[in-house]
C-alpha cells in the first residue's frame, strides 16, 4: 500500500481519485485486518481531503477567470 505521505503535488487529481476508489473497493469487497483497514481508512480520508482541496482550487481559478457581464 502506497504511503499516505506521498507528496500530493506529485499526484494528479485523477490519480488521487483512482487510488481512493481502489481503497473503497478493497474495504467493501475484501475487508482487510483491522490495522490494515484503519491504515486504508486514514489514507482514504487524506486522499478525499486532497481531492476536495484541488476541487476548491479549481473552482477558485474558474471564478477568477470568469468575466462578470455586469461589469
Amino acid at each position: 500500500m502506497p504511503s499516505p505521505s506521498t507528496d500530493s503535488h506529485d499526484r494528479s487529481f485523477e490519480a488521487a481519485l483512482e487510488r481512493l476508489e481502489e481503497l473503497i473497493d478493497t474495504l467493501e469487497e475484501d475487508p482487510p485486518a483491522l490495522d490494515e483497514a484503519l491504515d486504508a481508512y486514514e489514507e482514504g480520508v487524506a486522499l478525499a481531503n486532497e481531492c476536495l482541496a484541488r476541487l476548491d482550487e479549481a473552482e477558485q481559478r474558474v471564478s477568477e477567470l470568469s468575466i462578470d457581464p455586469s461589469s
